[in-house]
């Protein structure tokens, strides 16, 4: 016998709709249900009623643009960007920001249980921002010829295609940078297709041009002591910085163990990090280049496993396979996971975690992104009962 169950109707594209808003999605999207079948609607707030229009329909979801808001939620506010709503850089701008808080703690407990069965308990509240706009200190502009204009738009791509928003300012971004913004527009690339980067150089940090550093001088003394307090929770005595860029965790945190290292595949990066380490008298570690999968297995022999942690800050695709079961077979006492994706840590904790090998112990996000999808998340694992 066939599936006698009856199908959700599909929306046609085009269509004009009032729905209400019953979630909002990790990546900023209200979801919205018609008969069971789900629409994703950006710049709305959860238990709104509101106006959309389908914009593109397949078989199991549609995405549609908000049209009007007919029953505004209490947390809804006017966005102080011109831009916003056109501009991909930010999704939260409509959104106050003790809800903003309380949304991404529950963007990631929903993303823990849905990737790795993880219990949210261990999740605490975010930790916001002093600072929730001119927050940002790395920006990258784009450059792209307008036929319409017959000129250069230069700015960020919009939310909904590649298209560039020509921009005069950022909300989220420092001061400096919005100067900066002026004077590439008053000297403009020559032509379109160019990626300008922004950056406020970290006071008394040596960070090459495309080397990492944290985009958020207002959260990093936070970001550090949630760290610091996990590392010394632990009473290791050795600390392995993976992925270590130019040697922030390494150096901030090389006073309470008795040996580091950290490890690099920037060759600029590894330069200035033992530049940073050595200005900051931090002499009992040291900085080596190459891949994680590659180095990690020396260094794990060197140091005793029961008394090291491993911190790992990957870039936002996660850790590879190699690095996660590796750590899984010399199991390390503590492994101290930072990261800016919750999707991509859920699904390396899933790893570390199977059989009982690591437990979750603890997980601290930081507003490091006030006004985006994005969320900073400090996860400590600790060895396990396995045998």
């Amino acid at each position: 016998m066939g599936d006698s169950t009856p199908k959700a109707q599909v929306p046609a594209s085009g269509s004009r709709l009032t729905v209400t808003i019953r979630d909002i999605a990790f990546g900023g999207e209200g979801v919205a249900r018609v008969d069971d079948f789900v629409i994703f609607v950006p710049f709305v707030v959860l238990g709104e009623e509101v106006e959309i229009e389908i914009i593109e329909a397949k078989k199991r979801f549609a995405r549609a643009r908000l049209l009007r808001v007919l029953r505004p939620a209490s947390e809804r506010v006017a966005p102080p960007c011109r831009y916003f709503g056109q501009c991909g850089g930010c999704q939260y701008q409509h959104i106050d920001y003790p809800a903003q808080l309380r949304l991404k703690r529950k963007q990631i407990a929903d993303l823990f249980q849905r990737i790795g069965g993880l219990d949210e308990t261990v999740i605490g509240p975010v930790i916001p921002c002093p600072q929730p706009y001119e927050y940002r200190n790395r920006i990258m502009i784009r450059s792209q010829w307008d036929k319409v204009k017959k000129g250069l738009n230069i700015g960020f791509i919009r939310h909904d295609n590649r298209l560039v928003v020509d921009i005069e300012e950022c909300k989220v971004a420092e001061p400096l940078l919005n100067e900066q913004i002026k004077r590439v527009r008053a000297h403009p690339p020559p032509k379109g297709g160019l990626k300008v980067v922004l950056r406020v150089a970290p006071e008394g940090w040596d960070v090459p041009r495309d080397s990492f550093f944290q985009n958020n001088f207002f959260l990093l003394a936070r970001l550090v002591e949630a760290v610091r307090e996990r590392v010394r929770d632990s009473g290791v005595r050795h600390l392995v910085d993976a992925y270590c860029g130019v040697g922030f965790f390494a150096i901030e945190l090389a006073d309470e163990v008795e040996s580091f290292a950290g490890i690099e595949i920037d060759l600029m990066a590894i330069k200035a990090a033992r530049g940073n380490a050595a200005n900051r008298g931090r002499s009992n570690g040291e900085f080596v280049s190459g891949d994680v999968a590659a180095v990690l297995p020396g260094l794990l022999k060197r140091f005793c496993a029961t008394a090291t942690a491993i911190i790992l800050d990957p870039p936002r695709a996660g850790c590879s396979l190699a690095s996660l079961e590796l750590l899984r077979q010399t199991r390390p006492r503590q492994i101290i996971y930072v990261s800016c994706h919750p999707a991509t840590l859920a699904r390396d904790l899933n790893v570390l975690l199977r059989d009982r090998v690591y437990e979750l112990l603890k997980v601290v996000p930081l507003d490091m992104f006030p006004q985006t999808q994005h969320i900073e998340c400090v996860a400590d694992l600790r060895a396990g009962l396995a045998s």
